[in-house]
């Protein structure tokens, strides 16, 4: 259900209603986009149901689903209808079209190709944890989420967000884990798989990447010593969920492991959103506490990001954001980590 995720802080004060949030949400409701029209954004039933709640609440837990819409017409045949109306102006008049002209043209010729373009769709779900003030989005980018962000502050008053800030960095911490000896010095329900990413820092950023591959031995540990960071590593929390953790906090790839969905009890054949709910938030929210532990605690805001422990020599510590998914580009390896 949240293969990409992203997690923020909900501000103090933030508790409404859950029909005051369907309220909210009814007058911003998915519609196709028009003719002319290149993107629409909206909220869609999270279950899948015509006509169905905007908001679902299960185990306490709200789940709401966003549709976004848009549709493109590539570059080269925008550009071929221009040029073709240039022809007829210069064979009509003799002269050529301004810069000023020419852009009017290009809005032209988009508009008249829009009714023939092919929509395409996508979906982001959203979840809203109030007790723990947390806001979960199931983004695959940060382009994603923000249009998330922007259609929920809206039509929510008083939601306040920041994205979570933790002690230590991520690269930092990725680092010291590949660094550590033995598999006792991971952190606690965390292991180290096999899929890794690492960068160096310098004007060439030469990088390895690792995939099936054991990585505690010594190449992995000179390279990191060498200063080539960690960008991405696949870890495993608890035996029960795989993902790959990125330089920024993200989770990519996140798995259930053999077994955990069956945890459910749900019979194949019945609804499954409930239980897969109930079982992804349930499994999600202890290990954002993992992640946010590991890596030295949640940072007062103000505070000043400190890693007493960074092993790779260029010691370059910066403040880290926990978002948890992708930031700025989308996972395009949808290989298990492991």
């Amino acid at each position: 259900m949240f293969k990409n995720v992203m997690v923020y802080r909900i501000g103090e004060g933030f508790a409404p209603a859950l029909a005051d949030v369907q309220a909210a949400l009814e007058p911003m409701q998915f519609v196709v986009c028009g003719a002319s029209q290149d993107k629409s954004i909206g909220w869609v039933p999270p279950r899948g149901e015509a006509h169905g709640p905007l908001v679902e609440s299960v185990s306490g837990q709200w789940i709401m689903k966003l549709m976004i819409e848009s549709k493109a017409v590539p570059g080269n045949v925008v550009r071929r209808k221009v040029d073709e109306r240039i022809a007829e102006i210069e064979a009509a008049t003799g002269r050529k079209p301004g810069k000023k002209e020419k852009r009017e043209l290009m809005d032209e010729a988009l508009l008249s190709l829009l009714p023939q373009a092919f929509p395409r769709q996508s979906t982001v779900l959203v979840w809203m944890d109030l007790e723990n003030r947390r806001l979960v989005l199931n983004a695959g980018s940060q382009g994603k989420a923000d249009e998330v962000m922007s259609a929920l502050m809206q039509v929510m008053g008083g939601l306040t967000v920041s994205l979570i800030q933790t002690v230590t960095s991520p690269q930092a911490a990725m680092a010291q884990w590949l660094l550590a000896p033995t598999p006792e010095d991971w952190p606690a329900d965390l292991t180290v798989e096999r899929e890794t990413v690492l960068k160096s820092t310098g004007e060439e950023a030469a990088s390895v990447r690792y995939t099936r591959h054991h990585l505690a031995n010594d190449d992995v540990r000179k390279h990191v010593m060498e200063g080539k960071l960690p960008t991405q590593l696949a870890l495993s929390w608890d035996g029960r969920v795989a993902f790959v953790l990125t330089e920024t906090l993200q989770l990519k790839k996140v798995q259930y492991l053999d077994g955990v969905m069956d945890e459910s009890g749900t019979d194949k054949n019945e609804d499954r959103f409930d239980a897969d709910v109930a079982l992804s938030t349930g499994l999600l929210g202890p290990l954002i506490d993992s992640l946010i532990e590991a890596l030295g605690g949640e940072m007062e805001l103000g505070a000043a990001a400190v890693d007493p422990a960074q092993p790779n020599p260029t010691r370059t510590l910066v403040n880290s954001t926990l978002q948890i998914g992708a930031r700025g580009t989308a996972a395009t390896d949808d290989d298990p980590p492991f």
